[in-house]
């Protein structure tokens, strides 16, 4: 009898410690497992500085991140260097869904004028395109010109004295306005500041003659009488509440007009996983009639376009704006310039 005592408390001994040690395991594989991303708040990074097209998308599309990502998402501004040192923090942030951006063509655009850190095309992963971003020259209400035609005939008369500033070197307004002046044939100065909030401030304060900026900037001084707008580098009239009635630059005989997009991005090497997971979440944002509603509001069109349409676009343009840059000598005129 005693012997069997002994055997049955050292069975029980015995089921307790592989009780005790399965529950060690399986606390050990739960704690292990993955967690369902995204867990915590996504950084967007805003190449630009505050107050431009690129940031109000950034900053309309934070509103809806919690409801359709389940996470919010963190504004991070970093302007300079024609956008290339935002692009750089993308490009080279950890893969993990945590880090995206928002860009324009510019990520085509600057690899075309010289060495840069990354080769944005090929070291970030489309994600979706947002809006289509029109360009559009813009002076000072108290400036006697009323066409291009006006502001070209006075350029013409006073070679070199007409400044015009845009959003950095290199930039889609850096582009358009060095086009401009190529196709007008005149001698005009052009000085690069950090965003088309910069550029915006200049033109107020009358240091530059005029600027190449977008809607979203330039709407609410259009509004005020401030500022008007001479022409849209657009192949038709712009339907946009505020600018229904600016002609566009080919209507007055200059052949610029250009079709710029803004979109998010991810890192090169981003998960399938989180890719899928990002994208299915800005296209419900994107697509929320709401949110076509503010980027009307605000001066742009929302056009979306998901990550395989998205990098076909890429594509299309990168050979198109390599042309563009190489038979007009644009790209050598900027790389001369940022040196």
């Amino acid at each position: 009898m005693e012997n069997k005592r002994i055997v049955l408390s050292l069975l029980t001994v015995f089921l307790c410690m592989t009780l005790m040690l399965g529950g060690c395991n399986m606390g050990a594989k739960e704690s292990t497992a993955p967690e369902k991303y995204p867990v915590k708040p996504i950084n967007i990074i805003v190449p630009f500085a505050a107050g431009g097209s690129a940031d109000i998308i950034a900053r309309t599309l934070e509103k809806s991140a919690q409801q359709h990502l389940g996470q919010p998402l963190v504004v991070l501004n970093m302007p300079g260097g024609a956008a290339t040192i935002g692009m750089n923090e993308m490009a080279g942030a950890q893969a993990d869904g945590y880090t995206i951006g928002v860009i324009g063509i510019n990520a085509i655009l600057q690899p075309l004028y010289g060495e840069t850190r990354y080769h944005y095309p090929t070291a970030l992963e489309p994600l979706v395109k947002v809006v289509s971003s029109p360009i559009v020259l813009a002076v000072r209400s108290d400036k006697p010109w009323q066409n291009l035609n006006d502001l070209v005939s006075y350029a013409k008369a006073n070679p070199g004295k007409i400044k015009f500033g845009h959003a950095g070197l290199g930039t889609t307004t850096h582009l358009t306005g060095e086009l401009f002046g190529k196709e007008a044939n005149i001698n005009i100065v052009q000085v690069p500041f950090k965003g088309d909030s910069e550029a915006l401030a200049s033109l107020l304060g009358d240091h530059v003659h005029l600027i190449l900026s977008t809607p979203p900037a330039l709407k609410e001084h259009v509004k005020s009488g401030s500022i008007k707008i001479l022409g849209a580098a657009e192949e038709k009239r712009l339907t946009l509440s505020g600018f229904e009635n600016v002609p566009t630059f080919k209507e007055q005989g200059i052949n610029v007009a250009f079709d710029f997009w803004i979109g998010v991005v991810a890192p090169k090497g981003i998960p399938a996983a989180e890719k899928a997971k990002l994208a299915a979440g800005l296209k419900e944002m994107i697509n929320a009639p709401e949110f076509s509603k503010s980027m009307q509001e605000l001066g742009m069109v929302a056009e979306y376009l998901g990550p395989a349409e998205f990098k076909d676009r890429w594509i299309a343009d990168n050979e198109k704006l390599t042309k563009v840059t190489k038979e007009t000598g644009i790209a050598d005129v900027i790389k001369a310039q940022k040196k």
